[in-house]
């Protein structure tokens, strides 16, 4: 293959060559596709976590004036094999998470603090998979719908008549769709199951 004033030139058989545009410069540089999972991860590992922890911090005991549990901080330790390993021996690539834990006597003023495991706590590669038995798993990013009402206004192909459908998307819990039919029916789905009169509901 020849190369001449940047294009690339083949031979086709006999002494003939012809420009193939085959291949052509870069004309923009590809972004880090991965990246996105990646800043995902390393935020929910470093703050995501603490606003969870903080979220059910402090515990307190039923009557609420005995024993009241705080948790401070957490860190990971080192996994037990690497990502080679766990494909070897089909194991799960995880680091141990441990949280420091306050634990006040309300009663002495005492204050206790330990440092407990709560288990092993996935990582994620530098390819944006996780290694779960040995297999690598990769999560699928997907467009969360914002909580509210949608109203939509649809005409059958069979009556021509206009039928209205409402989602009802809640912050958290079950999604409620609402939809009228052509015998003048309404009825309601529970988290995209079997359809139901909502005079049932």
């Amino acid at each position: 293959m020849v190369i001449d004033r940047g294009f690339f030139k083949s031979k086709f058989g006999v002494p003939s060559l012809s420009k193939s545009y085959s291949r052509i410069p870069d004309v923009a540089t590809l972004p880090h596709l991965v990246h996105i999972q990646l800043d995902s991860y390393k935020t929910f590992r470093s703050e995501g976590l603490r606003d969870l922890l903080k979220d059910i911090s402090p515990i307190q005991d039923f009557t609420g004036n005995r024993l009241e549990m705080r948790f401070t901080d957490y860190s990971f330790g080192e996994p037990k094999y690497n990502e080679a390993e766990c494909r070897e021996r089909d194991a799960t690539y995880a680091a141990p998470l441990r949280v420091n834990v306050q634990l006040l006597v309300k009663e002495t003023g005492e204050v206790k603090e330990q440092e407990i495991f709560m288990g092993d706590f996935p990582l994620m590669t530098e390819q944006g998979t996780f290694i779960i038995n040995g297999a690598e798993r990769v999560v699928v990013s997907q467009l969360v719908r914002s909580p509210g009402v949608y109203l939509t206004l649809e005409r059958d192909a069979t009556s021509g008549r206009d039928l209205c459908y409402a989602k009802l998307i809640p912050n958290r819990g079950a999604w409620l769709e609402f939809e009228t039919s052509n015998k003048n029916v309404v009825s309601v789905k529970v988290d995209r199951k079997r359809k139901i009169p909502i005079t049932t509901l």
